[in-house]
């Protein structure tokens, strides 16, 4: 049989158990048990349902330090609390005079103006145009003070009475909003607009009707970028003004009824760009005070307008705003607020649709508090990303061009994609399939518009900030879930082009020749960190090139994946930095030097992927069980130390890596204990800013049990449910019902699980629990079941390069002769040789699912992880590096990936004892191998 028959047989069977649908090697192949069909499939014994589910978010979570600020966007949520329809282009919330990222800082209780825009949760400041703030007297003020006793929000909407007795309420549409000013009588009535203010430098133009302020904004700068957008707005009030002007120098000019004018920003916006970080000279965090005050003066384009409230002291006013032009602003109101409803019956229609998303999880039987913490996480899960189309589909493009969707289609902006990729959007896909396609649909777009996929984005812009490659991550994700009605085959054409390119993956040309990102690879700040983003990245796209049957890219992208092997070191046991000639700089876990936002103790476990094969070469689950319970006994203990980092990303997937260790039992715990203890319901409830909904979706995940551990992929892993009863209602018509009775924060532990009516004793399950819907139930007890879940055949599937099925037998190649060890001998460095065959197990190799080639208990390796032309091949114990990977190619060539070349004789000669070696692949006889049993 050759190695093109052989990778045909291995294929075959692989694709035999993926129920038609293309799938990798796995170094544990699953077995599914029983899986009942649909039909098959018992009634749940419950369907829960929540009346209300708004009542139990408090939008104010977030708003307060809930940890240590250590340097990488603050101790905070960093959220807001404003009014906003779910993923809303108007987010109408209130500014405080001391910034925090998001605008709203808890404990100061001056407001000065509620502004259009916002961002939820990031680490650096965007947005925050166009601030209205209602005033009384006819002078211009900074802020109005007031008391929380006075101030409340809910889902789409928010109110609060400064305490000179002027009250605000703020509803909203999916691009409108609606206020209600009501002011104190004998006041003269006034509202302020600053079409030029947002938190980073703005400008902008501003005009003045007679019940009319229309204007734009320009704004950006995101994280110290050059990114731009335009924001035109238009608002229309119920009272006629009897006064207006612009303000000037804290003065009001009654002449003027248009102005422009500027503001500098106040927002800090710490490096986190490869550029940034240089400038930086290795100073870690913001380099700007954490929350600055923000100026009293307006921008230059403020409007004051005064109304006449002897007959009716309440003002109401009408907002829409477009990122396309002044008339979309006009149509978006317009249409969004159709027949002039009140600000009531906004609240309460966008209240709905709150209720009707937010519903789609509905949990019984928690305590108020978990109840309250949980729908406050998944209402943040849906903040962004952020609706940039208009009613009629027009939004800007990328390329600076007006652009306009397919009918019934909406396009999407905001994507903080690093943090995202995670969790967030695999919640989105789950609850959400359609707007989830859109996303994706709108992900694409922004590619081919721009030329690349960019990693954070705002509005029509790319910021270029973090590291990685997380747009095609979301994309694969979002179709694996089942959310499929996007142009899959044009984002992976994209997504394969964009990795060429320095603007998506900078450093890409180092990655694919040398398989690692190697210390001072240009355009880089984090070579470890970028290396695995990159490995993760390429591991999804391949399971979108699988499953639309692309075979080549699949295959190709597979072994790519493999690359975090590169870096590992086995005198270490870690992930850790390597310089280009394949040497290992100076270590220690704690640094954080090619690391981002974290340390090598930490992104040592980022190969989400592929758990067993890091396990394995970290020395087994003996090995790895108790270096996890060291690195989990404090849970965000911040970047520089040899524990998790969970307020913040790249620690996220750590928690759940137990389940491919043996020891589901301590998933259950470690997550159980981070939800219950990370997140609350209350301002301080969150300890690391919520990046657009990522650390929330992750709250939401670990409150039901369960998690998308690995990109491109729709398996979950298991802890348990913090609730006894739990409904997921896709919007599919598919369902997942949960029961766990008894479960609470100290009734944790799996002691037996039934999925879809039979006995399961796997901690995972399988996709189609996402695409079909079932039933889990659950016994659980405050004590941990030594027995379930622990056996290596329940493990959770991790995806390796290799055969599923290892593949034994000889390799012939020049003139019939064998690849063959010296001497039969099985000592480290021993040369691998041509020899004539002899049926010795010296010749006999097996295919593993790791992507080694084995023989005599060793491995086949590049000498000193050499990747140049003539490296000697030896063999070697084996140990999980990048040196020991070999791609069975149909063309009859055994690859190495992370050298880019092939296994050679030399010369082509035939004489026994020929040493092998590398060489540039070149399809000769010298490079083809037939296996045989």
């Amino acid at each position: 049989m050759t190695v093109r028959q052989m990778i045909t047989v291995v294929l075959a069977a692989v694709l035999a158990g993926a129920s038609g649908t293309p799938a990798v090697a796995a170094a544990s192949t699953p077995t599914v048990k029983h899986r009942p069909t649909a039909k098959q499939r018992p009634a749940p014994k419950h369907r829960t349902q929540v009346d209300d589910p708004a009542q139990y978010v408090n939008p104010f979570v977030g708003t307060e330090q809930g940890a240590v600020d250590y340097g990488n966007g603050g101790g905070a949520g960093n959220t807001f609390p404003g009014a906003s329809a779910p993923m809303g282009m108007v987010q109408w919330s209130p500014d405080t005079v001391t910034y925090q990222h998001g605008g709203y800082l808890y404990s100061d209780q001056r407001i000065r103006g509620f502004s259009l825009t916002h961002i939820s949760g990031a680490g650096c400041g965007d947005y925050g145009n166009i601030p209205f703030l209602p005033i009384l007297g006819d002078t211009p003020v900074g802020h109005e003070t007031f008391s929380h006793d006075h101030e409340s929000a809910a889902p789409g909407s928010y109110a609060v009475t400064f305490d000179n007795g002027l009250r605000t309420e703020l509803a909203t549409t999916q691009r409108s909003g609606i206020a209600r000013f009501s002011y104190p009588a004998g006041q003269t009535a006034s509202l302020t607009v600053d079409a030029g203010r947002a938190f980073n430098k703005a400008s902008g133009s501003v005009t003045i009707g007679t019940d009319s302020i229309s204007g734009y904004t320009d704004g950006g700068g995101f994280c110290g970028s050059n990114n731009r957008y335009r924001i035109y707005f238009t608002a229309v009030f119920d009272h006629p003004f009897i006064r207006s002007g612009i303000v000037r120098g804290g003065r009001l000019d009654t002449t003027r009824r248009t102005a422009s004018g500027e503001s500098a920003g106040i927002a800090p916006q710490p490096p986190r760009t490869a550029a940034a970080q240089a400038k930086a000279a290795g100073h870690r965090g913001p380099g700007q005070v954490l929350h600055p005050d923000a100026p009293d003066t307006g921008s230059g384009a403020q409007a004051l307008v005064s109304f006449d409230t002897r007959d009716s002291r309440t003002v109401t006013a009408r907002v829409g705003i477009s990122f396309t032009s002044a008339e979309g602003a006009r149509a978006n109101l317009d249409a969004e607020q159709s027949g002039r409803p009140d600000l009531d019956q906004v609240k309460d229609a966008t209240r709905g649709r709150w209720n009707e998303l937010l519903g789609r999880i509905a949990v019984a039987g928690g305590t108020g508090k978990q109840t309250r913490t949980f729908y406050t996480a998944l209402y943040h899960s849906f903040l962004h990303p952020s609706v940039l189309s208009d009613v009629d589909g027009h939004y800007p493009g990328f390329d600076g061009k007006v652009h306009r969707t397919d009918s019934g289609k909406v396009q999407y902006a905001d994507f903080s994609g690093w943090d995202v990729y995670r969790s967030e959007m695999q919640l989105v896909a789950l609850l959400a399939p359609k707007e989830a396609s859109d996303i994706a649909q709108s992900l694409l777009n922004q590619g081919t518009q721009a030329g690349y996929f960019d990693r954070w984005t705002v509005a029509n812009g790319g910021t270029g900030v973090m590291v990685g490659d997380p747009v095609p991550m979301i994309a694969a994700t979002i179709h694996a879930f089942g959310a499929t009605d996007f142009d899959a085959a044009g984002l992976l054409r994209q997504a394969l082009a964009g990795r060429q390119d320095d603007r998506e993956r900078p450093g890409h040309a180092v990655y694919d020749s040398q398989g690692y990102l190697s210390v001072g690879t240009a355009g880089e700040w984090g070579t470890v960190s970028s290396t695995l983003e990159y490995t993760s990245a390429d591991f999804a796209l391949a399971q979108l090139a699988g499953s639309l049957g692309d075979t080549a890219d699949h295959d190709a992208l597979l072994r790519r994946s493999a690359g975090w092997r590169n870096l590992f070191n086995i005198n270490s046991d870690y992930l850790q930095p390597r310089d280009a000639d394949h040497g290992w700089p100076d270590f220690k876990p704690t640094q954080q030097d090619e690391y981002v936002e974290g340390d090598a103790a930490q992104y040592t476990w980022m190969v989400p992927f592929n758990h067993r094969g890091l396990f394995d070469a970290m020395g087994g689950n003996q090995a790895v069980v108790p270096r996890l319970d060291s690195f989990l006994e404090q849970l965000n203990a911040g970047p520089g130390a040899p524990h998790a980092y969970l307020g913040n990303e790249p620690s996220l997937n750590t928690p759940w890596t137990y389940d491919y260790a043996g020891r589901p039992d301590r998933t259950a715990d470690v997550v159980r204990r981070v939800v219950t203890t990370l997140f609350g319901d209350t301002p301080d409830g969150e300890v690391g800013n919520d990046d657009l909904g990522e650390m929330s979706s992750w709250a939401v995940w670990g409150s039901i049990g369960l998690y998308p551990q690995v990109p491109g992929r729709a398996e979950l892993v298991l802890a348990s449910p913090l609730f006894p009863q739990i409904t997921i209602t896709r919007g599919t018509g598919a369902s997942i019902d949960i029961s766990a009775p008894g479960a609470s924060a100290e009734v944790r532990y799996v002691h037996g699980l039934r999925v879809n009516g039979a006995a399961s004793t796997r901690p995972w399950v399988g996709p189609a629990l996402i695409t079909d819907g079932g039933t889990m139930e659950y016994e659980l007890a405050a004590t941990p079941d030594p027995s379930w879940g622990t056996d290596p055949g329940d493990a959770p599937p991790s995806f390796d390069v290799g055969p599923a099925q290892p593949v034994t037998g000889v390799l012939t190649g020049l003139v019939g002769k064998c690849l063959d060890v010296d001497g039969g001998k099985a000592d480290d460095g021993t040369a691998i040789q041509l020899w004539g065959c002899n049926g010795g197990n010296g010749q006999r190799w097996t295919l593993a699912s790791d992507g080694t080639v084995r023989a005599l208990g060793r491995c086949l390796d590049a000498k000193d992880s050499g990747t140049a032309d003539g490296t000697a091949i030896q063999l070697w114990d084996c140990n999980g590096t990048g040196a020991q990977q070999w791609w069975a190619r149909p063309d009859g060539s055994l690859y190495s990936p992370p050298a880019g070349r092939c296994l050679d004789v030399p010369h082509s000669r035939t004489d026994d004892g020929t040493r092998l070696q590398l060489w540039d692949c070149n399809g000769t006889a010298a490079q083809h191998w037939t296996m045989s049993h």
